[in-house]
């Protein structure tokens, strides 16, 4: 399956795992890369010395290319670089901000950097900024999102006819049809998230796990848009959070209710009433934990039989005429 994604990265196929706060450690980095897919580690929830020993347990456990994702509205960003740097590390995710203020910075050191969007307008600053690569995200996805809830199969098709450069989708695909949906409509690969945070190498809490298994439709809400969108899982947070928006809160309001570190103690730590629960729309599909590589090779496996049910949709279709 070699096209402009698995060149880019020099992977076997033009699957991402998506770099998720509390969920993606060296672990499951690692074992998604030695799957032959990109692995990310999710640098938005660790202290700079923290992510320095993701990097190096993740050297140590594959010698296949994988990355970082940093979500630039973090703090500590300048010394999470410079650690990037030092470790080598050679290819970079920026995402929650602007693709200019590190893009060249991180090319200069000969690193490839992805921007993750969830619009067209920011997906046409980001190939100017000169990133190698967008991730175009649409709001079915879960953790921080677009306020403009651009729908995946709405967002790709718009991206592709104006961005020139290799595109991934994200959101709301977790599985090989989904995958083959996707690149369909004009992606050459895809991100994903959710389905991975069901999995045994996955940093999550195993309550948080089992609470995904049990999502149904419509147990996860887009909210918090005033801050920085976020989906989340539909527990007493997030009741909590509703009710306090029928006052008409004030962003001082929202912000004592987010308080501080809520999404370590909802996916890391297992508080499933209280802590943030971020997951996408996907996670109603999702029934069992199962460890990276099995993961990996049900979506391809249903790719390949999807392809196939499509070749002979459109031999009949010939026949037909």
């Amino acid at each position: 399956m070699q096209n402009k994604i698995t060149q880019l990265f020099g992977i076997q196929y033009p699957i991402v795992q998506a770099g998720m706060v509390w969920n993606s450690g060296w672990k499951l980095a690692s074992a998604a890369s030695n799957s032959g897919i990109l692995g990310l580690i999710g640098a938005g929830s660790m202290y700079p010395e923290v992510l320095r020993t993701h990097i190096q347990k993740c050297k140590q456990a594959t010698t296949k290319p994988f990355g970082v994702n940093i979500p630039m509205l973090y703090p500590n960003i300048e010394k999470l670089m410079e650690i990037i740097v030092e470790e080598d590390v050679k290819i970079v995710f920026t995402s929650a901000g602007n693709p200019k203020t590190w893009t060249s910075w991180l090319k200069d050191r000969g690193i490839t950097v992805v921007h993750v969007v969830s619009s067209l307008k920011f997906a046409l600053k980001a190939q100017e900024a000169g990133v190698d690569a967008i991730v175009a995200e649409g709001f079915e996805a879960g953790g921080h999102n677009g306020r403009d809830e651009t729908t995946t199969f709405t967002l790709i098709p718009m991206v592709r006819t104006q961005v020139t450069i290799p595109l991934l989708a994200a959101g709301g695909i977790a599985t090989g049809n989904g995958m083959m949906a996707a690149m369909a409509l004009g992606a050459d690969g895809v991100q994903i998230g959710s389905r991975f945070v069901a999995s045994n190498e996955s940093s999550a809490h195993q309550a948080f796990k089992n609470a995904v298994l049990l999502a149904k439709e419509g147990d996860t809400q887009l909210t918090l848009k005033e801050l920085a969108p976020v989906r989340l899982l539909k527990n007493k947070f997030y009741q909590d959070l509703q009710t306090l928006y029928t006052t008409a809160p004030t962003l001082d309001d929202l912000k004592h209710m987010l308080g501080k570190a809520r999404a370590k103690r909802g996916m890391f730590e297992g508080d499933l009433e209280e802590g943030e629960l971020e997951i996408g729309q996907i996670s109603g599909l999702i029934d069992e934990i199962a460890s990276v590589s099995d993961i990996v090779d049900f979506i391809l496996t249903e790719f390949k039989a999807c392809q196939a049910r499509i070749s002979t949709i459109n031999l009949n279709n010939e026949n037909d005429q």
